[in-house]
């Protein structure tokens, strides 16, 4: 049998309901490959909450490419439809054939978000070392808003302490939220309790966050700013949440039987 709350109760039940983070979602089957004979590189692209395992409606971003070497590829054209989390995303199988690290980058369609009010864009990135290449990793992209990693982005393991630089329009950002999740694709984790879903840190004076990764898989790192420009919604001007997101993976030490 339901019954009405009373005003004030039913206002701190709005006020306290969770505001669950927003993660654009960029991930390769793996962070590095080192066999020439199977070199193709799985991408999954969506919009989704990963901790929880909800997903948002993705349209087809409004671009899509890897950088290596300074040399740019268009990946848009090799982008197919897809399901996460039962919503709408989209994937791609890149094959690269010279040595070198990959930037991945995706800059989405604008997302309007009705219960915040806003729309979002969340420039995505994240990182494959193919046959042995390094060199670069630590240079931006040149994106509205970024995550320049100071910490390689692969080759890590849980535990690691990971640090990035956020940057918007070219120049770091200090006091900004760094939200963090862990891609929770097989729902091997559950959190204690709500705060656990969403990790904090915030930047310093030069843009630059820390985080100790508690345990292997994908962790996504979302930087989040409001851009000095609105954008229109039903005739109204709205406010753009920038997100600069960046996807890297740790792994569990391997023993060696010995």
């Amino acid at each position: 049998m339901s019954r009405l709350l009373p005003p004030a109760i039913a206002a701190f039940c709005i006020l306290a309901s969770p505001a669950y983070a927003h993660f654009g979602l960029l991930i390769p089957d793996r962070e590095i490959v080192s066999d020439p004979k199977k070199a193709d590189i799985h991408l999954t692209l969506a919009f989704s909450h990963p901790m929880e395992g909800n997903g948002m409606e993705m349209a087809r971003p409004a671009a899509f490419f890897a950088v290596a070497d300074g040399r740019k590829t268009d990946l848009a054209p090799l982008l197919k439809p897809t399901k996460v989390y039962e919503h709408s995303a989209w994937q791609a199988d890149f094959r690269p054939t010279q040595p070198g690290l990959y930037q991945f980058a995706v800059e989405p369609q604008p997302y309007w978000e009705p219960s915040e009010d806003c729309f979002i864009v969340h420039y995505t990135k994240t990182y494959v070392s193919v046959f042995g290449g390094e060199d670069g990793w630590d240079e931006p992209l040149g994106l509205k808003t970024e995550i320049v990693p100071l910490t390689r982005p692969f080759g890590n393991y849980r535990g690691n302490l990971f640090q990035g630089q956020v940057l918007l329009d070219g120049k770091p950002t200090a006091g900004v939220d760094v939200e963090i999740e862990f891609y929770n694709q097989d729902k091997k984790y559950k959190e204690p309790a709500e705060a656990f879903v969403t990790q904090v840190v915030k930047t310093d004076a030069n843009g630059v966050f820390s985080y100790a990764v508690p345990f292997a898989g994908w962790w996504g790192f979302a930087a989040l700013n409001t851009a000095p420009e609105k954008m229109p919604y039903k005739g109204e001007p709205k406010d753009v949440e920038l997100g600069a997101v960046l996807w890297a993976h740790f792994v569990e030490p391997v023993r060696s039987g010995k």
